[in-house]
């Protein structure tokens, strides 16, 4: 055997074990969607994510825990969303390296859009385990059936528009104090709400509506999983196209203790009231009412002494 022939099957055998390895390189800049697939995320909402990103025609590509750590603010921005599936979001965020979470919030301040679904809307709060805290300091709680021991189940999601969908959860969290609440669980704690975080879009859900068919053996769905994967990908395109999803939106928390009243007209979102350091939103139900008020009778020509 010659020395060329040697150096090729030389060249060739590294090639193949670095391959088998999972040394790769970095996600393609013209991907419109990273998909996140690294430390910590479940593999099984990997392959359902992109399922509905292939059937849906979306351009993606993956990235795993080392390419992130090397994807800067710029890199990151190239990009018009991030998605971070379910799995151990404690896992998820010590995987990353602490300037890896502040690029990712930088970007998304500058204008990455995130979808996190499960664990990834666990990561994306104030988590103590490298959370990227794209919630202003709000940190999650798991939804009320983890109390009761359950860790799995179909869950009637109550949506502000449209039928109410079953969907598959599976220790995820609920979402109180931040957002818009386009979905309720059953117990009315909010399972899927929407918010801007400076220039970015952020869409988070409990629930997993990618979940193929074959996640529900042994369980009772009153809801077929092609609907629930359409829905997946109406979040999807919601967060890639910064396009707000109805919503219940009479009340939507701001950061720290700041609680803004809100009504919809036309899509549009108007404050009616901000109160201050309070425990609960009545007051500012109470001073969006006043204004109200204030203007019909401003309207019937009364004075403000009047009353």
């Amino acid at each position: 055997m010659d020395t060329n022939r040697i150096l090729v099957i030389a060249v060739v055998t590294a090639s193949t074990v670095l391959t088998a390895c999972g040394a790769r390189g970095q996600p393609r800049d013209s991907a419109a969607i990273l998909l996140f697939n690294g430390r910590g995320a479940s593999q099984g909402s990997v392959a359902a994510l992109e399922a509905v990103l292939t059937a849906g025609h979306l351009d993606y590509a993956t990235v795993d825990s080392a390419q992130l750590n090397r994807l800067d603010e710029p890199a990151l921005r190239r990009h018009r969303l991030l998605i971070v599936p379910g799995g151990n979001f404690v896992d998820m965020g010590n995987g990353l390296t602490k300037t890896t979470a502040v690029s990712i919030r930088n970007a998304v301040r500058h204008g990455l859009n995130y979808l996190g679904v499960c664990g990834g809307g666990f990561l994306a709060g104030n988590s103590p385990y490298n959370g990227l805290n794209l919630t202003s300091g709000v940190r999650f709680g798991f939804y009320s059936a983890e109390e009761k021991g359950i860790r799995k189940a179909a869950v009637a999601i109550m949506a502000s528009e449209g039928p109410t969908l079953e969907h598959y959860w599976e220790d995820g969290p609920q979402f109180t104090g931040w957002g818009e609440v386009i979905g309720k669980y059953p117990d009315g704690t909010p399972a899927i709400v929407q918010g801007a975080f400076g220039n970015g879009w952020v869409v988070l859900t409990g629930v997993h509506p990618e979940a193929p068919e074959k996640w529900r053996r042994g369980m009772a769905f009153t809801t077929p999983a092609s609907a629930d994967n359409a829905y997946a990908e109406t979040l999807i395109r919601a967060a890639l196209e910064r396009k707000p999803l109805p919503h219940y939106g009479v009340l939507s928390a701001g950061s720290g203790s700041t609680i803004r009243a809100t009504w919809q007209d036309g899509g549009r979102r108007r404050p009616l009231g901000v109160c201050d350091n309070l425990a609960s939103c009545s007051c500012a139900l109470f001073w969006g009412a006043q204004r109200w008020l204030s203007f019909f009778l401003t309207r019937l020509k009364l004075s403000r002494s009047a009353w």
